[in-house]
């Protein structure tokens, strides 16, 4: 049996999870931003008055968190599927980790004013 270091859960059934639940996490989101836009005169105050809230901050940082999830199970597919040589795929995954962890802090920076 072959062993992966580079897939999140080392087992398919665990990563398809993570899919789905991260799917549903930011479902939720979008419809809830969505929802808040359609429903509120947004202007400044308001969008900062949500952004003040300590559970929507923590609603944003599982959506950050989720979307990363989401996107290196994505992108760890599409590489393995795609890009046969190991060199190659190695530097693909290693650029999308990377990008991916610099969005995260910068999103938790931008989140909570760190």
């Amino acid at each position: 049996m072959v062993n992966s270091v580079t897939n999140l859960g080392r087992s398919g059934v665990f990563d398809w999870m993570v899919q789905r639940v991260t799917a549903y996490v930011l479902a939720l989101y979008t419809l809830f931003l969505f929802g808040f836009i359609l429903t509120t005169n947004v202007d400044y105050e308001t969008w900062s008055g949500l952004f003040s809230q300590t559970w929507f901050r923590i609603f944003t940082l599982l959506a950050l968190i989720s979307i990363g999830a989401h996107a290196w199970v994505g992108l760890w597919t599409v590489s393995t599927d795609y890009i046969k040589a190991a060199a190659p795929r190695f530097l693909f995954q290693a650029a999308c980790g990377l990008i991916m962890f610099v969005y995260f802090v910068w999103g938790i920076q931008i989140l909570w004013g760190l």
